[in-house]
């Protein structure tokens, strides 16, 4: 049976930096209760005119020209995001007229900060079918225009970017192993943006009640995020028969280093099995493991067999794995 195999990675992080010393000019917080609590030093803020499309497109370049291919290759397009340039139509689809990727469908998956993983799975299943034969899986935000500058618990989180991936339907043992995917909806309100939506659309009042901003329980989303994230990497190293000392880089999605850490030691992986990047781009969703996933690929810390983990969680609540053999 074919795979679904990687076959160019890109990412974009806008120019704009905004440190820790600049959210002190901001809010009440200092870089060290900051850096202490999240391991976050700073994060990249989208430019006015730049928008979640312009972000993804700029990353998918990236991912094209490595893979050698081009636009009209492509059969699938498919970007996870909750800060789409519109409610709609999908970002995706602003993304293939943008690259002139003429022959494909494309569509949005709406997963929050696991949304590349699912939208990685959802490509998957498309090659591996036969239904397609080259796919771009995008995760890209600009959280920036959702975050609430006054609510210092949240605005230090967040930051903005985007990567991509290019993946080929390929005989042989490299490409995505497995993919792994839950849910759970009960959990909504610890991690969701209230407005603007069906249940409450666009108004002044919900404007003076900072609906269209994310809100979060932190320390309540910490304990299941920790658990879940585990609980699906065993899943998906169980399904392929083997343990953490298998995987030769755990790419999970770039929270707070506190969750990277807690989830690194509950696989009692070692330093150099897991990547971060967290202290210079902060958490930037769906974007955070296919961005991390380049600069690995870039900086040359990837070799061919290598058993990379990918492990996301995100509101809704949602959660996912991918294992893949690079």
């Amino acid at each position: 049976m074919k795979k679904a195999r990687i076959i160019g990675t890109g990412s974009y992080r806008p120019e704009k930096v905004l440190t820790n010393f600049d959210l002190e000019k901001m809010v009440d917080t200092n870089n060290e209760w900051i850096t202490a609590r999240t391991g976050i030093k700073e994060r990249r803020i989208a430019a006015d005119h730049e928008m979640t499309s312009d972000l993804a497109v700029n990353a998918a370049r990236k991912a094209l020209e490595m893979a050698e291919t081009k636009p009209e290759e492509i059969d699938l397009v498919i970007v996870g995001t909750i800060t789409g340039d519109y409610p709609w139509p999908s970002t995706a689809c602003l993304v293939q007229d943008k690259l002139g990727a003429v022959n494909a469908a494309a569509w949005d998956v709406s997963a929050a900060c696991s949304g590349f993983v699912y939208a990685l799975a959802s490509a998957t299943q498309y090659l591996e079918s036969g239904h397609s034969k080259k796919a771009l899986v995008i995760g890209a935000e600009v959280l920036s225009r959702i975050i609430d500058w006054e609510d210092r618990n949240t605005c230090i989180l967040f930051g903005d970017g985007a990567g991509a991936v290019v993946l080929e339907a390929q005989e042989g043992e490299q490409g995505v192993l497995s993919t792994h995917l839950h849910s759970d909806g009960s959990y909504w309100e610890l991690l969701y943006q209230p407005g603007f939506g069906a249940r409450h659309p666009a108004s002044v009042s919900g404007i003076e009640q900072r609906l269209p901003f994310l809100r979060m329980a932190g320390n309540e989303v910490f304990k299941v995020a920790v658990r879940s994230l585990y609980d699906v990497a065993i899943e998906a190293l169980d399904a392929n028969q083997m343990t953490a000392k298998d995987v030769d880089l755990l790419f999970p999605h770039q929270a707070n280093r506190r969750i990277l850490d807690a989830v690194k030691k509950r696989l009692k992986l070692n330093d150099d099995q897991m990547y971060v990047n967290v202290d210079m781009c902060g958490n930037t969703s769906g974007a955070s493991i296919p961005l991390a996933l380049d600069e690995a690929n870039r900086n040359g810390q990837l070799n061919e067999g290598d058993v990379l983990l990918f492990d996301a969680f995100g509101g809704g609540f949602t959660w996912g794995a991918a294992l893949v053999r690079w």
